[in-house]
């Protein structure tokens, strides 16, 4: 793989951190800025929106612009604004640096798709694949530094890293991304082929049922299997050490462009889901089907990413968009389900609303030929 990727893979980290950091640093900003908790729980609501509506929206500003051009603007942009949340102490003002970061956040992740499918042509999944070890590193690593940093130097510090870590990738995009992207023609001519409106659907499915379960993970841990509250972090990242696998893995198979592996792991996805439901109160199943779920969940998510870039390999760069849009309405329907489940059903709810939502998908897969060697679908 071009090491340009791994520079990419880099800003998605630093990205990734920033969208998820705030679940650990929430109560903190709240006392500090003079705003009630579920106030403060708007800058994540506020960033969630922004990356629904950015990506497909700067990836059609960015189709008139080189890639390069728009990877520099976009996380410049995010830099920066992370640097004026640290430096405020007025919570509209922060309130409008996550919008605006989701935006910037959004625009870069659909452009890094497309630039990285362009670099590798022929292994589109293995490129996906780096970018998306970013995300799963962010919740292995980026996440739990994050609430060390705002427990012992603020919350502001936590932003303030986020930024550093953006710089390296920042210098490194200048040096080594080629300087092409699509033009108003492409865009002009886009439209969704069935295929890919197929695939988005399946990634928005897959990833509404993991962030359905991952966000309700902690209260089905201590209050389904009974571990104490110290273990949540330890399994939090034995379920991102699945993240970080399943997706490398996955990486080396979606080349293979073929939908028997994708329906195959889905079929174990869902089993998974069912089981961890059934089994939750028990130990040792919570946690092998932690790591498992982890794995499955990002590797089956991941290579329907890269099937979509294959399937909209005409346009690559609105493809990113619409991919990286999919993906963040799945984060964020995901635990709007999972919370009316709790209420129905206790805190084994979300897994069985994971499940449903995986099952879904497999029965809209298995309505059409998922990915073409012959070209796009």
């Amino acid at each position: 793989m071009p090491f340009v990727l791994y520079l990419l893979g880099l800003a998605v980290f630093a990205q990734a951190t920033s969208e998820f950091m705030l679940s650990g640093l929430g109560p903190d900003i709240a006392r500090d800025l003079g705003v009630s908790i579920p106030a403060a729980g708007w800058l994540t609501s506020a960033f969630a929106l922004g990356m629904i509506v950015g990506a497909p929206a700067i990836a059609v500003l960015g189709a008139r612009w080189p890639r390069r051009r728009t990877l520099l603007v976009t996380l410049t942009v995010f830099l920066a604004v992370h640097g004026a949340g640290a430096l405020t102490s007025d919570f509209t003002v922060l309130l409008v640096t996550r919008v605006l970061a989701a935006l910037a956040n959004a625009g870069f992740l659909a452009i890094a798709l497309a630039t990285a499918a362009s670099l590798v042509p022929d292994a589109k999944g293995r490129a996906t694949s780096v970018l998306l070890g970013g995300t799963t590193l962010a919740c292995i690593v980026g996440v739990p530094a994050g609430a060390v940093l705002g427990q012992y130097l603020g919350w502001r510090s936590a932003f303030w890293a986020v930024a550093i870590i953006s710089l390296p990738a920042l210098l490194g995009i200048l040096r080594s991304v080629p300087s092409r992207g699509a033009g108003p023609a492409t865009v002009g001519r886009f439209h969704i082929r069935p295929r890919l409106a197929v695939l988005l659907l399946l990634g928005a499915l897959v990833n509404g049922a993991t962030f359905c379960s991952f966000t309700y993970l902690s209260p089905v841990l201590t209050e389904v299997t009974g571990l104490g509250v110290g273990w949540v972090p330890l399994m939090l990242a034995l379920f991102g050490l699945g993240s970080f696998a399943g997706v490398t893995v996955a990486g080396r198979y979606a080349d293979r462009r073929n939908d028997r592996l994708v329906l195959v792991a889905g079929g174990i996805l869902l089993v998974g889901w069912c089981t961890f439901a059934l089994t939750a109160a028990s130990v040792v199943p919570t946690v092998l089907l932690v790591l498992l779920q982890g794995g499955l969940s990002f590797a089956v998510g991941s290579t329907l990413i890269a099937y979509s870039l294959y399937a909209g390999s005409a346009t690559p760069v609105l493809t990113g968009g619409l991919a990286t849009a999919a993906l963040n309405v799945g984060a964020a329907a995901g635990p709007l389900l999972g919370g009316p489940a709790i209420e129905a059903a206790g805190f084994r709810g979300p897994l069985w609303v994971s499940a449903a939502l995986v099952g879904v998908a497999l029965v809209a897969g298995g309505s059409i030929k998922l990915v073409d060697r012959e070209g796009p679908g």
